[in-house]
């Protein structure tokens, strides 16, 4: 008989659901506090995953998989390694540039300087109102903050750093195949359930692998797609501008208009009037638009798409604890966490929470029967 009367379960819902909020608040502080250790770690398998499918397609073709994987990782560092000096030097000068833009663009509104000034006379006078008559001078200290260059530089010798070490972990999880599965695997003590892990863990692998890849490419197709356009109307570097929509591209929403808003900025500067100015970002906007509602769920299909709540509080939380690099990762790893969802029926009320509404109206017609 049970003796535990509801007060007293209700006390340990209570006492759970707080352990497991202190918890996330716990690995939260070891993400952040560990991210230099952490953020290559996870970098690297979502590399691994994303290029799985390359490597298997070689071992079909008879090529084993440490040297399918090698030879992937040596084309995937050198081609990286070339673009990234190769547009050094373009990417240099747009931030050395900068305060220069800012001026130019300043320019372009002059008419609208003498509200502005007006609007910062009447909040002087009010400040002066506000503080009185005191008119004990008191120095001002200015700390220097270290030149937009050398931040820079720091920040690109981490981010060197933590590509490196994701580019020889994903090497290593190309080359063993399936070692990592078997030995997951074999700790399994019936038969049952090593048949259900190993069904779940081929049909993450799947899923994940065939979206990042797709994806991937879909982005490195929209990044093209860009630099032609920009190109064709004569914006400068559009090779540069296409590989930064590339990149931003994995960041939903947020990408696109990050990287309008900066090929507006160095439009207003290359054009006279803001009329031709502001075609530019429009032919940005309008390409990632079409690509975003058009083309990925095309390819990609409904099955993965993902609430935009959930995507953006994603970005949100990875980019606070790891920057620029955290907020691109934000998305792949919220597939990761989708798909296990999806095959776990006790994780299935956050991943029906993570999906997007096409998702939810037919979750049926494309998903397999959920592990319990």
């Amino acid at each position: 008989m049970d003796t535990q009367t509801p007060l007293a379960n209700t006390d340990l819902t209570i006492i759970k659901r707080i352990l497991i909020g202190i918890f996330i608040v716990l690995v939260a502080q070891v993400l952040f506090v560990a991210q230099d250790v952490v953020m290559p770690i996870i970098l690297g398998v979502l590399i691994a995953q994303t290029l799985r499918p390359v490597v298997r397609f070689a071992e079909k073709r008879g090529i084993p998989s440490p040297l399918a994987a090698f030879l992937i990782i040596v084309a995937l560092a050198g081609g990286l390694g070339f673009g990234a000096y190769s547009l050094s030097g373009p990417v240099s000068d747009l931030i050395s540039s900068a305060p220069e833009t800012g001026s130019k663009i300043k320019a372009k509104f002059a008419e609208y300087r003498d509200e502005i000034e007006a609007v910062k006379d009447a909040s002087d006078q009010v400040q002066t109102l506000t503080q009185g008559t005191d008119t004990n001078e008191v120095q001002e200290v200015v700390v220097q903050q270290p030149a937009l260059l050398s931040t820079a530089a720091s920040k690109t010798f981490t981010s060197l750093t933590t590509f490196v070490v994701a580019l020889i972990l994903a090497l290593f999880l190309l080359s063993t195949g399936t070692l990592f599965y078997e030995k997951i695997i074999g700790i399994m003590p019936l038969m049952s359930e090593k048949k259900r892990a190993l069904r779940v863990i081929y049909d993450v692998e799947r899923q994940v692998s065939r979206y990042l890849f797709t994806i991937s490419l879909i982005n490195a197709g929209l990044g093209a797609a860009i630099g032609v356009s920009l190109w064709l109307y004569g914006m400068p570097n559009p090779v540069m501008w296409g590989c930064i929509a590339a990149v931003l591209n994995f960041l939903p929403f947020i990408g696109a208009w990050g990287g309008a808003l900066a090929v507006a900025a160095t439009a207003m500067v290359v054009y006279p009037t803001l009329g031709t100015a502001m075609i530019a970002p429009a032919i940005y906007l309008g390409l990632t638009t079409l690509e975003g509602n058009f083309l990925t769920p095309m390819i990609v299909g409904r099955r993965l798409e993902l609430n935009i709540v959930a995507v953006f509080l994603t970005v949100t939380v990875w980019g606070w604890l790891w920057g620029l690099l955290g907020a691109l990762m934000a998305v792949p790893i919220l597939v990761i966490v989708k798909v296990l969802c999806d095959n776990f029926e006790s994780m299935n009320a956050f991943g029906q929470f993570l999906s997007g509404r096409a998702a939810v109206e037919k979750p049926e017609e494309e998903a397999e029967a959920p592990v319990t």
